[in-house]
């Protein structure tokens, strides 16, 4: 049962993706798109994974909890400030189409990296709860899987500027979408409490890092220089309401 809803909770992803394609791909839905993932990925780090987290490292020292955040967390910003040397096609100043489409895809890559590592954590969660208690797996998944809808639009609007194809879009999501599963099967196969208790914590840290990196470095230079300060405006604050709604739901 608990690997069907980790299964799933893929949807919700692939239900941002529906909306983006849905909507007009134009400079101001770019613009919007930009902003809109900055106001998502602030609460997500602020309101949802900092406490998770937290929670997860128990030392039995609050001190020596935030040391290891801090540490993980600077680990997984460094990790993926070495990964991004790797991934071509990225330019910060965008002057032509051409330069344009590489960026959003360099964005779509590093995003998506982070997301993965992010549901794969939220599958082991998932896969617990929904064996242990179904209806308290239920209600969670209904809140995981909404809060997954903003990060597929995200991912989503980034990878389909980049290739204007619907087609490929959807295939990069739909491999996304299949990593809260991957993480439900890991607990079915390696049940060992201990084990993953450790794995979640490092996964959780390093996830925390790597999405400071995307918010401060890939996403708030593009939101201070984007002309349309009203579109960004109203993509951060429906950015941080929408995944408000769903953390709290």
């Amino acid at each position: 049962m608990g690997l069907l809803f980790t299964l799933l909770l893929g949807i919700f992803i692939l239900m941002g993706a529906f909306i983006v394609f849905v909507s007009k791909n134009n400079n101001k839905f770019i613009q919007f798109s930009v902003s809109f993932a900055f106001g998502v990925i602030l609460m997500l780090i602020s309101i949802d994974l900092i406490p998770e987290t937290y929670e997860t490292i128990d030392t039995g020292n609050g001190i020596y909890n935030i040391l290891y955040i801090i540490v993980g967390a600077a680990i997984g910003f460094l990790f993926l400030k070495i990964l991004d040397t790797f991934i071509p096609d990225h330019e910060d100043d965008i002057e032509t189409t051409e330069d344009d489409e590489r960026n959003f895809r360099h964005l779509g890559l590093v995003s998506s990296i982070a997301l993965v590592l992010h549901n794969l954590v939220e599958g082991m969660a998932i896969y617990l709860l929904v064996n242990s208690d179904l209806k308290a797996g239920i209600l969670a998944s209904i809140g995981v899987g909404l809060h997954n809808i903003p990060l597929g639009m995200m991912i989503a609007s980034f990878f389909y500027k980049a290739s204007n194809s619907k087609k490929k879009t959807f295939l990069y999501l739909f491999g996304i979408s299949l990593s809260t599963f991957i993480g439900g099967l890991a607990i079915y196969f390696f049940p060992s409490g201990k084990v993953l208790d450790l794995v979640e914590g490092i996964s959780l840290c390093l996830t925390l890092g790597m999405l400071v990196y995307i918010l401060l470095l890939e996403l708030l230079p593009k939101v201070i220089h984007q002309e349309n300060k009203k579109i960004t405006k109203l993509g951060i604050f429906l950015g941080i309401l929408l995944l408000l709604f769903t953390i709290f739901l």
